[in-house]
């Protein structure tokens, strides 16, 4: 029997490539359809970010090509236009020991080869400091401000560890002057100290950033200041000097200076703290200032003030009235002179002598609380007006002061304040009465502050006649410069320590105004701890350290103001030169 095969259904082979076909095309449509869903969201999302930019985010700000090539803080200027800080792009010295990844050593050499190679392309670093942080293998700065020449010095020393990153940085064109006013920038690019901290938030805006933040100073009287300083800090082997020039008017600062001095472009450790040691002995790190933030019994330069505050407050009417000249006793203290002036003395001699036994008396004829109501509106009770952070606290009595606190705090003891305090006060004295704060803001013709009256138009008339002849018969002779009519009052103060005053030990000062006739600009000159040398006579007090600086300021900076000297003019002494008997010796304070 035959077997028999089935037989194969019809075109079974084209069905299969049919259902094949069919789902190709239908992986085919769903792919183009995920790839469409794709683009949709795409499309959807920067709709959205359109959107977004357009309603919610604030339209951006537009910026020129030279909007983008500005510095990213702005110039620092004097009232001149001068600049005194400003940035620009420039190279750093930086070790970063990752710079070799295969693991080995980061230097080819020898740390201390590499410290010679660099120390002979800068001197001014520590070739063993230098040497200690390339053995550390820390990421550190070695220098941060490098020249193009000395870059291309350093790559030729074929370390890949030694990058030269290009940074913006800070450079005041002007070296150290003007350090104390201008402060510095630290590494994180925000100022420190001065000016540059207080306009911060300022210099660092994008919208100020092509302008210049003009100051009130001027370099030309800045540098002759700290010139006349330097060197007569040096020539007594003082500690330390400030000073200041102020415009009486308007409270502008011209000039101000502390020493010792620190340079802005070199910061160092040493100049912002002082050792343990030298905290222990009294010393300030040279970045301190000492006219703003140190505070100092004045001496005898207060006593123009006492006066001026009798005069004032209708307590003394007759500068003719003779007064004792013989030591007083006050709660079991003795008040008297460093040599007996006589048997009386008047107003005039008072000053030309600078006699605290005068002045006291002149206190009890106007009583403590008169005295203190005037060293309040003179703002000796607070802390000084002006923009710079450090600002020092007066040594102030609160309360009801006792016979004694005033008669001290009259001649120049008692109460403690800044050199500022005291320029601001002789500003008010001689200005026709008016104090104003200190500022170091340029301010444009009319636009001074009104400030406060504390004393009488016709009391700061006499007053200039007084500080005039301190000048011309009395202890302020080494400050009258041919021509300028310079009024002024010499302090030598002595300075306290443990258990007392130490009587070695003087801070000296000279407040002066010029010109007297129509005073323009108080000057204040002060030495810490100055010595007798042959340079001042063997002698520690104003008249022979402090007020020959101001005399020789004077005359390099009148003309520079405005003020030619005119041999022929002065301030009219007619009626007080009559009243004076006998001249003092120059060295009394």
């Amino acid at each position: 029997m035959t077997a028999y095969a089935a037989p194969r259904p019809l075109g079974s082979g084209r069905i299969r490539l049919v259902d094949f076909r069919r789902r190709a095309l239908l992986v085919a449509r769903l792919r183009v359809l995920l790839i469409a869903l794709g683009f949709l969201l795409v499309a959807l999302a920067a709709i959205m970010r359109i959107a977004w930019i357009g309603v919610v985010q604030p339209a951006p700000v537009e910026r020129s090509m030279a909007d983008a090539l500005l510095p990213p803080r702005g110039e620092i200027t004097d009232r001149n236009g001068v600049p005194l800080a400003r940035a620009f792009p420039a190279y750093a010295l930086w070790f970063n020991p990752a710079a070799m990844d295969d693991g080995g050593p980061p230097l080819v050499r020898d740390p201390e080869d590499i410290a010679a190679a660099l120390k002979s392309i800068f001197p001014d670093l520590d070739q063993v400091e230098l040497s200690e942080k390339l053995r550390a293998g820390e990421a550190t700065y070695l220098r941060r401000r490098v020249l193009p020449e000395d870059a291309n010095r350093v790559m030729e020393l074929g370390e890949l560890a030694l990058e030269l990153p290009r940074e913006t940085d800070r450079h005041y064109p002007q070296g150290t002057l003007a350090a104390h006013i201008l402060g510095y920038v630290a590494a994180d690019g925000h100022g420190r100290v001065g000016m540059e901290s207080v306009l911060d938030e300022q210099l660092l805006s994008p919208s100020h950033r092509g302008e210049a933040s003009a100051l009130s100073i001027d370099v030309r009287v800045q540098g002759a200041l700290e010139d006349e300083l330097r060197r007569g800090m040096l020539a007594v082997n003082a500690v330390g000097a400030a000073g200041i020039v102020l415009d009486v008017d308007t409270g502008e600062v011209l000039a101000l200076a502390s020493m010792p001095e620190f340079d802005p472009n070199r910061v160092q450790e040493s100049d912002v703290r002082v050792t343990e040691e030298q905290h222990a002995q009294g010393m300030t790190p040279p970045v301190f200032n000492r006219v703003t933030n140190q505070v100092y019994e004045l001496g005898s330069t207060f006593k123009p003030l006492t006066v001026a505050a009798a005069i004032d407050s209708g307590a003394v009417t007759d500068l003719s009235r003779r007064y004792s000249g013989l030591p007083m006793r006050v709660d079991g203290y003795t008040i008297s002179d460093s040599h007996v002036i006589g048997q009386t003395i008047n107003v005039p001699e008072i000053l030309i002598h600078s006699s605290n036994v005068g002045t006291a008396q002149i206190v009890d004829q106007m009583t403590p609380s008169v005295l203190q109501d005037y060293m309040r509106q003179l703002g000796m009770n607070e802390r000084p007006y002006i923009e710079l952070p450090a600002r020092g606290h007066p040594l102030w009595v609160d309360g009801n002061w006792r016979r004694l606190r005033a008669h001290t705090v009259g001649y120049g003891h008692g109460i403690a304040v800044t050199p500022l305090h005291l320029a601001s006060a002789y500003a008010a004295m001689v200005n026709g009465g008016i104090w104003r704060p200190a500022t170091l803001q340029r301010i444009e013709p009319g636009d001074a502050p009104r400030g406060r009256r504390v004393f009488k138009a016709s009391t700061s008339a006499r007053m200039n006649q007084l500080l005039r002849m301190i000048a011309v018969y009395g202890t302020g002779r080494n400050a009258d410069a041919a021509g300028f009519r310079v009024g002024g009052k010499t302090g030598s103060a002595e300075k306290p320590g443990a258990g007392g005053y130490r009587r070695t030990t003087l801070v000296s000062t000279f407040a002066a105004a010029f010109p007297m006739d129509r005073p323009r600009y108080v000057v204040i000159a002060m030495l810490d701890e100055p010595q007798g040398t042959i340079a001042s006579s063997y002698q520690r007090t104003a008249a022979w350290n402090a007020a020959p600086i101001v005399g020789r300021l004077i005359p390099r900076i009148g003309p520079q103001l405005g003020i030619l000297p005119d041999a022929d003019r002065d301030i009219d002494l007619t009626d007080l030169r009559p009243l004076v008997e006998n001249e003092p010796e120059a060295g009394d304070h």
